[in-house]
Parts: C-alpha cells; structure tokens; sequence
C-alpha cells in the first residue's frame, strides 16, 4: 500500500521560498553593474514585501552637506497612502530612531505601543503616516554609516522573528554593499572625467605655447626709463596683485602685450601660463570656438572637441589683444564670462566655470566705437576697470639708446655677431625719427642693420626716403631683399660653407633662412622648382 503523501507546512514553504529569494538577491548583486544598482534594489524590494507580506520598504540615505537630514532614495510603496517627504529632518521627525541607527543598532517594533517614553515623537510621525509596525536595519560598508533600510506594515501590526531578522540583515548588507560600490564607481568616473580634462587642458595648454614659442618676440622686457614709461611701470606695480580687468590702450608696436605680461608676472597668477589671443587675426567664423571652445560636430568642419583659450587659461590670465575687432555677438558672451566667471562651449548644454583675468587691448578710438554701435557700453565699462595708455616712441624718444643696445645684444647674440659701435650719427637720426611703427619698427630697422653689418660698427642704411615718401617697412624690406639677393648670387644660391652667402652676410645659415622666408625670398631648390 501507497503512503499517504505529507505536504511540508506552510511555514516551512515560506521560509523555502524566503530563502530562495535571499540567495538569489545575494548572486544578482554580485559585480553588478553601478548603472544598475538602483533598479535592482527597487525591484528586490518588490520581491521581499511581496515574500514577507511587508506594505512598505524604505531606503534613506544621510545627506553629505547637512547630516541631521536624510533622504529617501529607493522606495516601494503598493499601498499607496501619504508619500514621505523627499527631505526629512531625522533629529525633528525620528530621533530616537536615528540614534539607535547611528550606533549600528537594529530597530525592531512590533507595536507603536512598545516604543519606550523618549521615542515619543517617533510614534507621532509613524502613526501620522499609518505605520502600525516597523523594523530598521542600519546600511553600513567598509566601516561607513551612511543610511538605514527600513521595512514596515500598516495593515496590521507584526512580530519580527530573530531568524527574519537575521535573513533582512543579510539583505540589509547586500544592499550597502552595492551602494558603496555604486558611490566609488561613481567617484572613480567623475576622477577619471576630471582627469581627462585636465589633460585635455595640459594639451591645449601645450599646444599653444608650441605655437606662441613661434612667434614671440626674442626680446621680452620693458625697457626704458623716460618719464612717460616710468609712469606706465607705476601703474603695473599697482593694479598686478589684484584681479580688476585692464585695458590697454596705445599705438600699433608700442608693446602693449609687454605690459600685459609685466601684469601678469607680477600678479597672483605668475606661476601659470598667460594665455595670449590676437582678435584680430582670428577668422571671425572662429572667434566664439577659439575663445570658449567646441564640441565635436558643433558646426560643419568641427571633426574634434577643441579647448577654448578661456578654459585654458582657467586660473591665469588671458590676455585679448585687439579687443575693439570682436563681433557684438562675441562681445555679449565675453561680458558674460567677466561677469559670471562661466561660458558653454559650441554645441554644449553644459555650464563651464573659470577664475580667468582680463587683459585686453586695442589701437582703436574705442570711445568711437561706443557712440557708432560697434562696441557695447556694458563691455567697456567692464574692462575700464584700470586703463593703461602706452606711449608711442616719439613721446619717449630718450629710451631709444636703451632699446637700440638691447636689440642689438638679443641679435648679435642670435646671428653670431659683435656690433658694439654704433655712430653718434646713426643714434642721433634714430632718436629723431617720427617712428609711425613705434618700438617694432624699430626693432626691424635694428634687425635690418644688423644683418647688414660687417664689422663691429652698426650700420642703418635706409630709414626712411622722405622725399620719396616710402612707408619704411617697404623701404627696409626691399633694401634687405635685394642685399640678400646680391649675396646669393654672387655664391651660387650656396647659403651653408665658407663659400655660402650666410658666411659673406655675416650671420648663422639659420638666420638667413629665416630672414628669406620672411621676405618670400626662395631657396635653390625652390628657385630650381619655380624655373622648371
């Protein structure tokens, strides 16, 4: 005969099923993604209430800026009834309870009844909100407290069984555990993102001194000691140590990036690199991506993400030569910048924030531009903070000996020569030349004498033809091109070697070089290729 089947006992069946679930919870947060921790939680909550027959579960977590607060971050709620709030004040809603969690003790009430006399205001906002039975499990990992898991009835009141509590215990630790993993995944990609763009920054910030090595100026230095120059120099001293944004003003060559860089030496922000940008040669097409930056296919061409000069010079200074050249759209995005300290790059939603000075400069009547419309009062007014006027050379005709010798050290030095004589003659014509082109002009009438010079006495062959009425940079060049010519002729085009041109001129083959390629004059090869 057959035995008569025996079906286990309902208990036994919900403990079975009970630890069925918390062996698979245990398994799925295993290496579980941090994108994913949030919803798996809030599904695995689901799973417990509906095992247990529990009406609510919460997981609060302690805000960082304020501990006294908590939040609710994951919650299942199939009863419906009065929501939590978002934000709760744990030592005016829940202190007791609290207290009890931040000592890494276990909340278990089966009656609001049984709450001893100081959790008084606890039992009013448990019965506010229907809770007839509670129990908290405090969430701690790697020795961080950081929230609570609490499971709860309101349909009837429950007892909490120490072999339910030990199995939500596990669950509880399930849970930190991937929290914490989440927050350090979560802080190491925020790292990593960081990071990046501070390499992208070295980068950019690379990049442009390789490009700004290229063109500036060998000789870097205010040089002189007239009065006009003098009082310049106070006017440095006084506004570097501060932030206020300056506007320089003066005529082309008076060597307003010069003092712009004094500023910046002295300032603050000596330690980082002065960010230099010539509006006036920039594509008015490109002006907005070079200054603020771009992200890859903000517009047609933009194949890559560029750093704007701005980001690059965060923590510096920028200095913005030729000011009066930007458009009236550009000019409303860089008074934001001065303003706010913030921009978005092209093509970005994203708020970018620096702590950047302001130089900038300019050769135009800006006070023109104001009454025509072609700059904004707002944006003037904004970088008038400390205006500066740079003297034209003519209003300091003694400091041209000082700049003439220092010319004349930087290129004897650079073209392997030693000019040490120069005629009272020559000093004399140059202090009395108007010098429209102020300091760079000069210092390409001495460049120009220099490579001419044989000896140690320096000669200026041409100045200016008034007569003739020839700008000087016309008339230099053309000077220079064809005593260049007559030297490459004379060798054969052979520029290296005691019989190269570089050798009758008197100055380093890559000096030559230099002054044929600015002066487009072609080498052998080139010749050769342009007469074939």
């Amino acid at each position: 005969m057959t035995p008569p089947s025996i079906n286990p006992r309902p208990e036994l069946e919900e403990r079975l099923r009970f630890e069925t679930l918390i062996a698979d919870l245990s398994s799925k947060f295993i290496n579980l993604p941090a994108g994913e921790v949030d919803r798996e939680i809030e599904d695995a909550q689901r799973r417990v209430c509906e095992c247990l027959g529990f009406d609510l579960c919460a997981l609060w977590q302690w805000t960082q800026d304020a501990p006294r607060y908590i939040t609710i971050s994951h919650l299942y709620r199939p009863l419906g009834g009065p929501p939590p709030p978002g934000r709760i004040d744990g030592e005016e809603m829940a202190p007791w309870t609290l207290r009890q969690i931040a000592t890494g003790r276990i909340v278990a009430v089966a009656s609001m009844e049984s709450l001893p006399a100081e959790a008084a205001r606890d039992k009013g906002v448990w019965l506010h909100y229907g809770i007839k039975s509670a129990l908290n499990f405090p969430l701690s990992a790697g020795g961080r407290l950081f929230g609570a898991l609490t499971f709860n009835t309101v349909r009837e009141e429950r007892a909490w069984p120490s072999e339910i509590v030990t199995r939500l215990t596990v669950v509880a630790q399930v849970f930190a555990n991937a929290l914490a993993r989440k927050v350090t995944d979560q802080a190491l990609r925020e790292s990593m993102a960081e990071n990046e763009r501070l390499r992208e920054r070295l980068q950019a910030e690379s990049d442009y001194l390789k490009a700004e090595i290229k063109v500036t100026q060998a000789h870097g230095e205010v040089i002189g000691r007239s009065r006009a120059i003098r009082q310049v120099l106070s006017q440095v001293e006084q506004v570097a140590p501060t932030d206020s944004s300056v506007l320089i003003r003066g005529e082309t060559g008076t060597g307003k990036e010069l003092i712009a860089q004094a500023i910046h030496r002295l300032s603050p922000r000596q330690a980082h690199l002065m960010v230099k940008v010539n509006c006036a040669a920039l594509p008015s097409a490109l002006v907005e991506s070079e200054l603020f930056g771009r992200e890859k296919g903000a517009f047609t061409g933009a194949l890559t993400r560029q750093i704007g000069r701005f980001e690059v010079a965060d923590g510096s200074t920028i200095f913005l030569d030729e000011i009066g050249e930007l458009s009236l759209d550009v000019q409303a995005k860089l008074l934001r910048v001065l303003q706010e300290g913030q921009f978005e790059r092209l093509g970005s939603p994203n708020t970018i924030k620096v702590n950047v000075r302001v130089i900038a400069a300019t050769n135009r009547d800006l006070a023109e531009d104001l009454r025509a419309g072609r700059f904004r009062k707002d944006l003037f007014y904004r970088l008038n903070v400390f205006p500066i006027r740079v003297p034209p050379l003519r209003e300091r005709a003694e400091d041209i000996p000082m700049l003439v010798w220092a010319f004349l050290k930087e290129l004897s030095s650079r073209m392997g020569k030693k000019i040490s004589q120069v005629p009272r003659q020559t000093m004399e014509a140059l202090q009395s030349h108007p010098w429209p082109g102020n300091v760079r002009e000069l210092r390409n009438v001495i460049e120009h004498g220099a490579i001419v010079t044989s000896g140690d006495t320096l000669r200026v062959p041409m100045l200016l033809d008034a007569d003739a009425g020839v700008p000087p940079a016309e008339t230099l060049a053309s000077s220079e091109q064809e005593h260049i010519l007559k030297a490459l002729e004379k060798t054969g085009w052979r520029i290296k070697g005691p019989r190269g041109a570089a050798t009758m001129l008197g100055v380093n083959p890559s000096t030559l070089y230099s002054r044929m390629q600015k002066l487009g004059i072609p080498n052998r090869r080139q010749k050769k290729t342009v007469g074939t």
